[in-house]
């Protein structure tokens, strides 16, 4: 096996590496992403608007990740 086709083996398992790595990340940032839009959803609940506040924090709610 020569230098250059070694170096594209390194690159593609640097590649997956990363890739393994944000895959574990992931849920940590779903996490951070809906406790941060929950707490948005929360303060137009407050807000004084009726049906347009109500749909705001619906639609915040909304974009919540599994």
């Amino acid at each position: 096996m020569n230098e250059q086709s070694l170096n594209i083996w390194e690159k593609a398992l640097g590649w997956r590496k990363r890739q393994m790595i944000i895959k574990q990340l992931d849920p940590i940032s779903n996490q951070i992403r809906n406790n941060t839009l929950e707490e948005v959803a929360k303060e137009f609940d407050k807000m004084k608007g009726g049906d347009t506040t109500e749909s705001f924090s619906a639609y915040v709610r909304s974009m919540k990740r599994a």
